[in-house]
């Protein structure tokens, strides 16, 4: 597809789709999944992650009907326990991802994105004076209650965030039930910062690892989202926890138009007025050439400056 101005918005799509043990192939302008129930078609212009999970194939004809249609493909582990890799974006340009380079590339400019967050977070305003330590004390606190509260109201014992990532089973239903549900949310935001352009990697409150502004965009919601229906299901019982947990997850995201809101809360963020017509101007053309960079100084003046 050329014109990516004829796509679906990203705020209009479905959320994910977790695929293992299965075949993906292409059927006309949709994916075709075949398992042992027979074949099942999905829409690929109007979802917004494919995560393949153990067992599944997937075709040449699939991977480019998902990029042409900016469905973010994640090839992870059983249940969405691990991540390991992931496809690109829709857009061409390198605009946001600029703006958010700049940003963490700047301490000042960096403190005032990580302020934002937690004043997302705490739903409330803080002053420029409350340290990094105080910031994260509260969340702390903030967090460790809000477990304390669903625990009480829905019955499931909480002792703790534990689990042991090469023993997925030894650890208890609610801890299963977070990971899984936190899996799904890391996937949602994963796919909604590569279709902005934004790069999952560059992070503000996390650091280092290529999802750290994945995880920085998916704690703003998990209070909301992941951790009361990983409580609900579980207090539900345990069968089948996982598969519930995501399909919890999936209608909640459609119920509440999660994928709708998750663009315009990074925007705001990181304070991002990009104009239109930069974004616009190379998914407009895919051939265009990149431009050239200028610097708004002359080296001689650089060089007078540093003496």
């Amino acid at each position: 597809m050329d014109d990516l101005h004829a796509l679906p918005k990203f705020r209009d799509s479905m959320t994910h789709l977790y695929v293992e043990r299965a075949r993906v192939d292409r059927e006309e302008k949709a994916l075709a999944i075949w398992d042992e129930h027979g074949m099942t078609p999905v829409p690929a212009a109007s979802l917004c992650v494919l995560m393949l999970g153990p067992g599944t194939t997937i075709t040449q004809a699939a991977v480019a009907a998902c990029c042409d249609n900016n469905c973010l493909l994640i090839w992870c582990g059983e249940q969405n326990v691990r991540f390991y890799a992931c496809g690109t974006g829709a857009t061409r340009s390198a605009a946001r991802l600029i703006h958010q380079a700049r940003l963490a590339s700047d301490e000042a400019l960096r403190w005032e994105v990580v302020r934002r967050m937690y004043c997302r977070r705490f739903r409330e305003e803080i002053g420029p004076e409350v340290s990094i330590e105080q910031m994260r004390g509260k969340e702390g606190y903030r967090v460790r209650e809000a477990y304390a509260r669903f625990s009480r109201e829905t019955g499931v014992p909480w002792t703790g965030r534990s689990y042991e990532r090469n023993r997925w089973q030894g650890a208890d239903p609610i801890n299963r039930a977070l990971s899984a549900a936190n899996a799904c949310l890391y996937g949602l935001c994963h796919a909604a910062i590569l279709s902005a352009g934004y790069s999952p990697a560059l992070g503000f409150i996390h650091t280092g690892k290529q999802l750290s502004f994945v995880y920085d965009i998916a704690d703003l919601y998990k209070l909301d989202v992941t951790v009361p229906a990983a409580f609900q299901v579980t207090a539900e019982g345990e069968q089948e926890l996982e598969r519930r947990v995501r399909i919890c997850l999936r209608d909640y995201f459609r119920r509440e138009k999660l994928v709708g809101r998750i663009i315009p809360d990074i925007q705001e963020i990181l304070a991002d007025e990009t104009p239109p017509e930069e974004l616009g101007a190379y998914d407009e053309d895919a051939a265009r050439p990149a431009d050239l960079w200028t610097p708004s100084f002359a080296p001689e003046e650089k060089d007078a400056e540093e003496q």
